[in-house]
């Protein structure tokens, strides 16, 4: 049974394990015999797993639909010299989270659907994929959520956003008009620029 899991796969769903031929059954003997953690009602740590660990990746992996978000996004994309103490993610309002592994501190933000689905791309730590959301919507969303980050933090992340060569302010005045942003965007950039 364990040759099915690869040891290049940290987290498998339940519906991966059930292409893979595993019953309920085996899935519960393999995590008798060690090979597999439960972390929730479907997804599975593989303990075979020879990569690079990633935190976000671990996070996303436990909150399934999970983005990375706000400033554990600015962080990744070093607009910000804030270390968070917790890391963010981002569900849709309506999204319920059943458990939330408590070896991470994560602040959960309800986005609204129209919030929610614009931006997402895909980072890379130690080589493993996780969802977040694009470097433009992510100014976007700090400054549209400032008063919970903080002004002086939302300031940071803007400046050094403008002083990054490949800024693209199209995309980010974009992102501003469909997400609500756009007189507070133009008033941070009049103050900043």
């Amino acid at each position: 049974m364990n040759k099915m899991l690869s040891s290049k796969q940290h987290f498998y769903s339940s519906a991966e394990l059930s292409k893979l031929g595993l019953s309920h059954y085996k899935i519960n003997k393999l995590i008798d015999d060690g090979k597999l953690i439960r972390i929730n009602g479907k997804i599975y740590e593989n303990t075979s797993f020879d990569g690079d660990e990633s935190e976000y990746e671990n996070v996303t992996a436990c909150i399934p639909k999970g983005k990375i978000c706000m400033m554990t996004a600015a962080r990744y994309y070093g607009l910000t010299t804030f270390l968070p103490d917790s890391i963010d993610i981002a569900i849709e309002r309506s999204m319920k989270v059943s458990t939330i592994p408590d070896f991470y501190q994560i602040k959960l933000w309800y986005f609204p659907e129209k919030r929610y689905v614009t931006g997402e791309t895909f980072g890379i730590d130690s080589s493993c994929k996780f969802p977040i959301y694009d470097i433009e919507k992510t100014v976007i969303d700090i400054l549209n959520y400032r008063n919970k980050v903080g002004i002086e933090s939302t300031k940071e992340v803007l400046k050094k956003y403008l002083n990054r060569e490949e800024r693209d302010l199209i995309k980010l005045h974009r992102y501003a008009e469909k997400l609500g942003c756009k007189k507070i965007l133009e008033t941070y950039l009049e103050v900043l620029l």
